[in-house]
């Protein structure tokens, strides 16, 4: 089950991103994904150990950003690849059968091509400007989610991503698009992840019916 809501985390270090995650996990959030950058191995493996932890005590779903051979090692419930990341294909290769794999897109043809490649879900935007993303594709706007998903006329859950804030998610969701991400916003106030849920339809039950199947594993 792909969850609607997806934080991702922030930090300015490894220990930031962790203690951000707990917040996260703390107030709610059933999906984080760990986004970390230019780090030596053993740095990043013990990060992911220990989000990897947190996660699991708070029966939160766990996907770590770019690095498919630790999120095998940690026992990751998937891997997120930018664009310029790993092939889907050659991640799923190495990933144990259960954990899923999503990948970035901007346009349609990234879409295509990221469906081709069998992907559970894909990351679609940004929506605006955003500063937690370095190198950052043309901006989407309403529209772009508007057009790209009429043309596209896909199953796969599509993931709006991108500055979004609060104020934002009742006018995305009527694109059709699948869920939302959120890095920003939700790490400025924890808080706010009971209105995003609230807002994207994201139930109690739901939640403890994920939780009940992961248990059952």
């Amino acid at each position: 089950m792909i969850s609607k809501l997806q934080y991702i985390s922030q930090g300015d270090s490894p220990k930031d991103h962790l203690d951000n995650i707990t917040n996260a996990c703390r107030s709610g959030a059933d999906w984080v994904q760990l986004r970390l950058k230019n780090l030596e191995y053993e740095t990043l493996l013990k990060t992911a150990e220990k989000a990897r932890e947190i996660t699991n005590h708070y029966q939160a779903r766990f996907i770590l950003n770019d690095h498919y051979k630790i999120a095998k090692v940690v026992n990751a419930d998937g891997v997120h690849l930018g664009k310029t990341d790993a092939c889907p294909i050659e991640a799923r290769k190495h990933l144990y059968s259960w954990q899923l794999v999503g990948g970035t897109a901007n346009t349609s043809q990234d879409c295509k091509k990221l469906i081709g490649k069998d992907v559970d879900y894909i990351g679609l935007g940004p929506f605006r400007f955003t500063n937690t993303k370095h190198n950052l594709s043309p901006i989407l706007g309403l529209n772009g989610y508007i057009n790209l998903l009429q043309s596209l006329r896909i199953e796969i859950p599509i993931i709006a991503i991108g500055g979004i804030t609060l104020n934002d998610v009742s006018v995305i969701i009527k694109t059709g698009v699948y869920g939302i991400a959120v890095s920003q916003e939700i790490t400025q106030d924890f808080n706010q992840i009971k209105s995003f849920q609230k807002l994207l339809g994201i139930s109690k039950l739901q939640e403890d019916l994920w939780n009940t199947n992961q248990n059952s594993i």
